[in-house]
């Protein structure tokens, strides 16, 4: 056989010893290469922490005052417009012209009410979870160190998994551990 302008000579007794030598080579490489895989719902570890859970509750208490004024101006407006309804042909055009204006008056309120709150909540959340998201990527490391993990894959972008798999409440414990509630 001629390789590169070199003639080389293989026996044929000898290529199934070959196959079989590289065949049980490979095998031993493969098996020392694969790596020990763990699945995590990111999003679940990270909302059953217990600063999460204290975050939550200190947002709606911060921000129940205001979401029942908005609730309130909601329920007067309703009222506002059932009267209106109801006494329609009623009223003297003047009066009439007054629970109009008070109305559409109420709705710019309540608009604005509403988005303000809105704002404010998405900011505050939007914080939260960037200070927790930073957290929790370093107890997840930390988790694969200490399991000896190789990889570690969010349950959102797999098909199946072994529940075996699952370091979601190894984690969350772990951040608990890491940073308690003040």
């Amino acid at each position: 056989m001629h390789i590169f302008g070199k003639e080389f000579s293989v026996s044929m007794s000898r290529v199934p010893r070959l196959c079989i030598v590289a065949s049980l080579f490979l095998a031993v490489a493969a098996a020392q290469a694969q790596s020990k895989v763990a699945i995590i719902n990111l999003q679940k570890a990270l909302l059953d922490t217990a600063e999460m859970k204290k975050a939550q509750a200190d947002m709606e208490a911060r921000y129940k005052p205001r979401q029942d004024g908005i609730d309130k101006l909601q329920r007067e407006l309703a009222e506002l417009q059932r009267n209106l309804q109801s006494n329609a042909g009623k009223l003297q055009p003047a009066a009439e012209q007054e629970m109009v204006s008070r109305g559409q008056r109420a709705q710019i309120e309540l608009k604005r009410q509403t988005e303000d709150l809105q704002a404010d909540v998405e900011r505050d959340r939007n914080d939260i979870l960037q200070r927790g998201g930073q957290r929790i990527q370093e107890v997840i490391k930390k988790v694969a160190e200490s399991q000896g993990l190789d990889i570690v894959v969010d349950s959102g972008n797999t098909l199946y998994f072994k529940p075996t798999l699952d370091v979601t409440p190894a984690v969350t414990t772990e951040y608990d551990k890491t940073y308690p509630v003040k």
